[in-house]
């Protein structure tokens, strides 16, 4: 039974390059969604799937209800883009000027459609239920998913799964880890408050550059000295702005950046010691100071149980070739709010592919992916619905223990 959804996965691929070509062409970024939903929604309502709209605000949930009881498993596919110019030269570039999917949610968003469209027609063959979030704002904090949660989209849920579409890895892999596989995804921002004045008289002067200087110095010992080198941890200034003059001393300066870590305990160190250091500095300079500190996206930390699941459908129902386990990813993803309250996983279905110029990183203005990903992460999907939820007459063609 496997083999014929994988059948009718690939026999999908075209009609899933036009929903995803289409949402390419016409990208919405997050929290500004709305025909994007309306589509998706549309087209599981076509397939006689129970439709759930404006959860959490703008997501969408479908509802797949098997010819038996059983696990409810759910799949999530985001579908926000993001504020980027399209660069590339293709026909199903952007018509949206500074918005594209610079990170593959069309083709989440697609690939979940067709596992929608073949589940639906063989729902009878189903002990339990699957459950399919289509989530908005994935790329924006707080972003959908949190929303969507607490609007009820895991209700009665037994088990929740997700992949993401990679340019990091090569087509017909997937990348995958147990454990901390994705970092938490924090924010700040420190206004140093200083005495402007004349740059032939800084004795005048609190001088504000300066001191911002100091800080950001002081800040790169947070995790060099002050983390355990066994744990990981990045903390990143993105920008610095003061002064508007060759010859003026600045009042004030603004720095931002960002902070990523798996452990909460250090979550939470860097978090003080970085306070603590720019009240420190702005103290013994005679500056003022204001910190903002936002707590982002947790870290993403897969189940042990349903990795050892996910490996065993990929070995036994593809290729075991095609797993590779990988370090853990510095990026954040809000997908982590699902598995704090349900068991599962989140994984990286390979979508690069140098010929065709499906390279470039994500966020890049030339991102793009080799659609044929698409099937595999679909089969991917339909595998682990399979497993949890699948009846045959007589036994499962594959038994997982």
């Amino acid at each position: 039974m496997l083999k014929a959804w994988h059948d009718q996965a690939e026999e999908m691929f075209s009609q899933m390059v036009e929903w995803r070509r289409h949402l390419h062409r016409n990208p919405e970024l997050s929290f500004q969604e709305v025909e994007t939903p309306n589509m998706i929604a549309g087209i599981l309502k076509d397939y006689g799937i129970e439709v759930r709209t404006g959860v959490g605000g703008r997501g969408v949930v479908g509802k797949i209800y098997g010819g038996k009881p059983g696990k409810t498993i759910a799949l999530r596919a985001d579908f926000d883009a993001l504020p980027i110019q399209d660069e590339k030269e293709v026909e199903y570039k952007s018509t949206v000027p500074g918005v594209m999917h610079a990170c593959g949610h069309d083709g989440h968003t697609a690939t979940l459609l067709a596992v929608a469209k073949i589940l639906s027609e063989n729902k009878h063959l189903l002990a339990g239920n699957v459950v399919l979030i289509h989530q908005h704002a994935e790329e924006l904090y707080p972003g959908g998913a949190i929303a969507m949660i607490e609007d009820g989209c895991l209700e009665d849920v037994d088990v929740v799964y997700g992949t993401h579409l990679s340019s990091r890895g090569p087509l017909g892999t997937f990348a995958y880890r147990r454990g901390y596989s994705m970092a938490s995804a924090d924010s700040f921002e420190i206004k140093i408050i200083g005495k402007g004045g004349h740059g032939s008289s800084p004795h005048e002067t609190v001088d504000s550059i300066a001191i911002g200087a100091q800080v950001v110095n002081q800040l790169q010992h947070v995790v060099s000295r002050g983390v355990d080198p066994q744990k990981s941890a990045v903390l990143s200034v993105g920008s610095f702005h003061a002064g508007n003059a060759n010859n003026v001393i600045a009042d004030s300066a603004v720095i931002t950046g960002t902070v990523r870590t798996f452990d909460e305990e250090v979550r939470t160190y860097v978090e003080e010691e970085l306070k603590n250091i720019v009240k420190g500095v702005c103290l013994a300079f005679h500056a003022d100071c204001e910190v903002s500190y936002q707590n982002g996206y947790p870290s993403v930390y897969n189940h042990n149980e349903e990795v050892e699941v996910f490996k065993e459908v990929i070995s036994s129902s593809l290729d075991k070739g095609m797993l590779m386990e990988t370090p853990p990813i510095m990026g954040g993803e809000d997908f982590a709010y699902y598995l704090l309250n349900k068991p599962g996983m989140f994984y990286h279905t390979g979508a690069r592919n140098e010929e065709t110029g499906a390279a470039y990183p994500h966020h890049h203005p030339k991102f793009d992916f080799d659609e044929r990903a698409m099937v595999y992460a679909a089969k991917s999907l339909l595998g682990l619905v399979y497993h949890y939820a699948a009846v045959i007459p007589e036994e499962k063609a594959i038994e997982i223990v």
